[in-house]
């Protein structure tokens, strides 16, 4: 026997609370992890707090090895259209370290930590419309609902889109169409969405988690073993981005608030923002 004992990973009772205010986690006996982003059991809100929550989520599941696939979703009929209105207090308060460590170190944990910190398989579902969309674009699958509009929000509210939605925008819709979408924030439908190729499926939103969970299954068929490293094989591409783009566009958009001196966020200046994809329009400047 070794001198010296494993340290203990984590255990799915403990981490379930710890982020209840965040996450509904449920696992079945096989190993699939299903995660549920929610604030106060709706669609999640933006805030400092939510935005560490997700790099810290994901390391810990996949420091779990009981943990064979991982499903995740957000809650209610969006995704995120909404910041919690007191979610960004502290980057009002004090923004230079804020946009350290709110705009450059946690994002760039969140997105790291998909890509990197899993090695397990990943299924996305996008249940309705939404910014930061990426950590369900970049999960190895993505299932989107028949309502779902992607949009990226950054420009209009005045911040550089540079926190990771670009690596995903421009390594799924290319450099134009990527450009285009960064500087208009242009409203993509789902089937648009599919057929841009950045989702795999478009499906009635009541059919989502079960169909996650049929491709959950097959995915099962096969040793653990090859279904880890079958992941790391399809996620090579996301990793070359990363490497290459993610950490310059987080800290270009640092550098950007940091020089307007002011936040960008807030509950009042997201929603106005995103009106516009409630209404139903493509963009925020042609009525």
């Amino acid at each position: 026997m070794s001198i010296q004992k494993f340290i203990s990973t984590p255990d799915i009772n403990e981490y379930r609370e710890t982020f209840k205010d965040f996450y509904k986690i449920d696992r079945r006996e096989d190993g699939v992890i299903l995660v549920q982003a929610h604030t106060n059991g709706g669609p999640i809100q933006l805030s400092v707090e939510n935005h560490r929550s997700l790099g810290q989520l994901l390391k810990t599941i996949g420091a779990d090895p009981k943990n064979e696939i991982l499903i995740f979703s957000g809650s209610g009929d969006d995704f995120m259209m909404d910041a919690d209105p007191n979610g960004f207090e502290l980057e009002k308060q004090d923004l230079a370290y804020w946009a350290y460590e709110y705009g450059f170190k946690d994002g760039r944990i969140n997105v790291n930590a998909m890509v990197n910190d899993l090695e397990i398989p990943t299924i996305g579902i996008l249940n309705g419309p939404g910014f930061h969309t990426e950590i369900v674009l970049m999960c190895d699958i993505s299932l989107c609902s028949e309502e779902a509009t992607l949009f990226d929000l950054h420009y209009d509210i005045g911040s550089v889109p540079g926190d990771g939605i670009h690596c995903c925008f421009q390594e799924l819709l290319g450099v134009k169409r990527a450009a285009y979408a960064l500087l208009t924030g242009q409203a993509i439908d789902a089937k648009t969405a599919l057929e841009y190729g950045m989702v795999n499926e478009v499906l009635p939103k009541k059919d989502l988690i079960e169909r996650a969970f049929k491709i959950a299954d097959h995915i099962l068929t096969q040793p653990r073993t090859t279904r880890r490293l079958t992941a790391q094989v399809v996620r090579r591409p996301w990793k070359q981005r990363l490497t290459s783009d993610l950490d310059v566009g987080f800290g270009i958009q640092m550098f950007g608030a940091v020089a307007k001196k002011s936040a960008t966020h807030g509950q009042k200046h997201i929603s106005e923002t995103v009106e516009y994809v409630r209404s139903g329009r493509k963009n925020n400047f042609d009525k």
